[in-house]
């Protein structure tokens, strides 16, 4: 269950949330819980969760390891930081910040060879589902994103199936058209990477999940966990979707 918290939050917003958030966890079970930071709160986080069942991330990375990027954060740092995760490929950064499945490879290598876990976005636009182009559209995502690993990398990373059509816009897929999607990815999985790898990899479901549907969706086999956006922001939100 991971959360991401998009650009929200201050360093003290930060820790008041933990303060609340971590007991309401604590006894969870065969849970790997984890939440995705703006920069500037990663210090702040890894510091209130320090021997605690839950790890942080960062929300994007860039492919170099250092140099005259301004702006940037490189893997090294995440990591330096205390940080084991960083999202990849979001539809968000691919909507607004020119994100593409060429650079999100390299930033899923980038983030592997720092010794992050990479939690790598796919999905298509309400235009894309409309017009029948769904599959197309993910197996493209795959193909130009994903596919470029070896089977040794792409052990190390998880997928977030993410409909930007169901990002905050309270539209949720059903857990049928999640379902359908999740089975499309891990196809393409077990075709590029064969049916042992398939089986393994993690794929999360990021659309709109809240407390009053995660169970319906959980429940669905291909579905192997959340990619939480609004509803993490909450401590008790995001407690009740991790206990679900």
């Amino acid at each position: 269950m991971a959360g991401n918290w998009k650009m929200y939050k201050t360093p003290a917003e930060t820790t008041a949330f933990f303060e609340r958030f971590l007991p309401l966890v604590a006894n969870a079970a065969g849970r790997e819980i984890v939440i995705n930071a703006p920069f500037v709160d990663l210090p702040a986080a890894v510091a209130a969760t320090v021997n605690t069942n839950v790890g942080i991330g960062g929300q994007n990375l860039y492919w170099e390891k250092e140099g005259a990027y301004t702006g940037e954060i490189s893997g090294p740092m995440l990591k330096a930081t205390g940080c084991g995760y960083v999202v990849i490929g979001h539809s968000e950064r691919r909507q607004f910040f020119g994100e593409t499945d060429a650079t999100v490879l390299k930033r899923t290598v980038a983030a592997i060879d720092a010794g992050l876990t990479p939690i790598v976005c796919v999905g298509e636009s309400l235009e894309e589902r409309e017009s029948g182009r769904t599959n197309e559209v993910l197996k493209a995502q795959f193909v130009g994103g994903i596919a470029g690993l070896n089977l040794e990398q792409f052990a190390k990373i998880v997928i977030a199936y993410e409909p930007v059509w169901a990002i905050g816009t309270g539209k949720t897929a059903t857990p049928e058209i999640a379902g359908d999607a999740h089975k499309t990815i891990r196809s393409l999985v077990a075709h590029e990477f064969g049916a042992e790898a398939a089986a393994a990899v993690r794929i999360l479901y990021g659309g709109s999940v809240k407390p009053n549907n995660v169970k319906e969706l959980m429940a669905v086999e291909d579905i192997d966990g959340g990619l939480v956006g609004g509803a993490s922001l909450e401590a008790e939100s995001f407690a009740a979707i991790v206990n679900f």
